[in-house]
């Protein structure tokens, strides 16, 4: 499984996250970015958020106004099949190693795109562990950072680790 950086995106704190030209990925996260909420948001296990931009595309045809970054996201991807991630996966992004943790749980913030928007990338199904949704991952995949880095547009994503047990399953409350 390999894709592309399509754009790194920072933030000090809430939505959107704006685009910078190269990220400096620490264990905290890149630098630069915060978070508003650092009791839901942030820390070791939730320092990156992925979403593909293959969703955001998904919900710009639906209506949405979302863009890369606007709905948090610190790395958009393209070419990742959001129906294949799972916890434990690594993936080298630039010069970073990442690990995923746990798919995200999208909050009312989501709202200021569209009454439903939270509904099109989550389910119940997916607050479940069930990966055959068709929702999996479609609100994005936390990781924690193993090897610090810089990441940038464009730098490939290669997937370089599967966990041992692939059970389909990751932690999403």
């Amino acid at each position: 499984m390999t894709g592309k950086v399509v754009q790194v995106s920072t933030s000090p704190g809430g939505m959107p996250n704006l685009p910078v030209l190269e990220g400096d990925l620490k264990v905290e996260g890149f630098a630069g970015d915060g978070w508003n909420n650092p009791k839901s948001h942030g820390g070791p296990q939730q320092a990156v958020l992925l979403v593909a931009l293959e969703v955001i595309r998904e919900l710009q045809a639906k209506g949405f106004p979302v863009y890369p970054g606007a709905i948090g996201e610190n790395v958009t991807t393209e070419g990742i099949h959001v129906a294949g991630l799972r916890a434990g996966q690594r993936f080298q992004l630039g010069d970073a190693v990442i690990e995923l943790t746990k798919i995200r749980t999208p909050c009312y913030k989501l709202d200021v795109y569209g009454n439903g928007i939270q509904q099109e990338i989550y389910d119940a199904e997916v607050k479940q562990g069930n990966a055959s949704s068709p929702r999996w991952a479609k609100s994005g995949f936390y990781a924690k950072v193993l090897q610090p880095g810089v990441v940038r547009a464009k730098d490939q994503i290669v997937l370089l680790e599967m966990p041992a047990a692939q059970s389909g399953v990751g932690e999403t409350a």
